[in-house]
């Protein structure tokens, strides 16, 4: 068997100090408190398996994996939604984890699951592993899948925020270390199911899971010591307002009254060019025409049938047109010619262009003026 305790001492050392940084980072979210408990539960699983492995057996099967799923959908939830409260109902999530932590110490003189080889010995404990492992399973696949839609569902909602992008408010960076967690668990029962049928794979898939452990609690706590609170007082997607927003049809806005708002809200795009903030965000513009923010949103969606984001977005990609055809600006780069026109990313800019115009930004400028860049 592969000494696994140079990886167990590294993974104790780091999701230890990490979460140590986290818990006392300011300010004190509830989320960055969930992300804490994580690391340190990642800590005392990699303690449990080094006293496991070296001193005495403590438990017949690792449990505290079963927190890994509904902490990352908390950790998610309080991300995407700064002003919840804590309801102590979310423990609720936690039962598996209290369920088979009992089962594990009960059973602990008994290493259920250290050789994958004699999983399906028929033997009195083959019930035990086949639900352990199936609960474990449905653990990961449902919380990864819910954590996505939570992630998808808030960067939906972003469009009709704001006007850019940023990985610090739509926390991309975490809807991919989503997917990364449920592939690479799922890589991982890929390689346990291979072990328990025949020595198909060269190495011991109990030294890649500790091993993959200690480097998502790495990658997890570099994000997390990074990332800030989504929104300040100025930009809030809960509460009455998000609900005035959905529900249109109690909002009370008459079809007169809504013209008047678009006709307003056009003349004030056309004249005071408010897109060429590149920070805008739907309240900044509601500030700017006096119209409720509520309003305005159903405006958008209703009227022009469009989100905030794609409608200031069409507005910065004609400024980038037109002074394509300034001849002033023949000496600009590209890029510096979207960024006085809104754009704040390289990125988004490139693809809303494209979107619009059916080319890069590019080919367009050489088609119109014949510069190449």
């Amino acid at each position: 068997m592969v000494n696994i305790d140079p990886v167990l001492y590294i993974g104790i050392s780091q999701s230890f100090f990490a979460g140590l940084l986290i818990s006392t980072k300011k300010p004190f979210t509830i989320a960055n408190r969930i992300m804490a408990t994580w690391l340190f539960l990642i800590c005392i699983e990699l303690v449990f398996a080094l006293i496991n492995s070296r001193v005495i057996e403590m438990y017949a099967f690792p449990f505290v994996a079963f927190t890994y799923g509904p902490l990352l959908f908390l950790y998610v939830q309080f991300m995407t939604h700064p002003g919840k409260r804590f309801n102590w109902l979310a423990l609720i999530h936690l039962i598996p984890f209290v369920t088979f932590f009992t089962v594990s110490v009960i059973f602990r003189s008994f290493p259920l699951l250290r050789d994958l080889r004699s999983f399906f010995v028929p033997d009195r404990f083959i019930s035990l592993r086949i639900v352990y492992s199936t609960c474990f399973f449905l653990s990961v696949t449902v919380y990864s899948v819910l954590s996505f839609i939570m992630i998808k569902k808030h960067q939906d909602n972003l469009k009709n925020l704001v006007s850019y992008t940023s990985n610090v408010i739509t926390l991309n960076w975490l809807k991919i270390l989503s997917i990364s967690f449920y592939v690479a668990f799922l890589a991982l029962f890929i390689l346990g199911g291979l072990n328990m049928i025949g020595d198909f794979i060269p190495f011991d898939p109990y030294f890649v899971v500790f091993g993959f452990i200690g480097l998502l609690s790495f990658v997890y706590s570099i994000y997390g010591i990074k990332q800030p609170v989504i929104f300040g007082q100025e930009i809030k997607i809960n509460g009455e307002d998000r609900k005035e927003t959905e529900k249109y049809s109690r909002s009370g806005l008459k079809e007169k009254q809504a013209g008047i708002y678009l006709s307003k809200l056009i003349d004030y795009m056309e004249t005071e060019k408010p897109y060429l903030n590149r920070d805008l965000s739907i309240l900044d513009l509601s500030k700017m025409t006096g119209i409720p923010r509520h309003h305005l949103t159903q405006v958008l969606n209703e009227k022009h049938k469009k989100n905030f984001f794609t409608f200031i977005n069409e507005y910065r990609v004609k400024e980038v047109i037109n002074r394509f055809s300034n001849p002033k600006n023949n000496n600009f780069t590209i890029l510096a010619i979207a960024y006085d026109s809104g754009f704040n990313s390289k990125t988004t800019f490139n693809s809303i262009f494209k979107s619009q115009t059916g080319l890069t930004p590019s080919e367009y400028r050489e088609k119109a003026t014949g510069i190449k860049e």
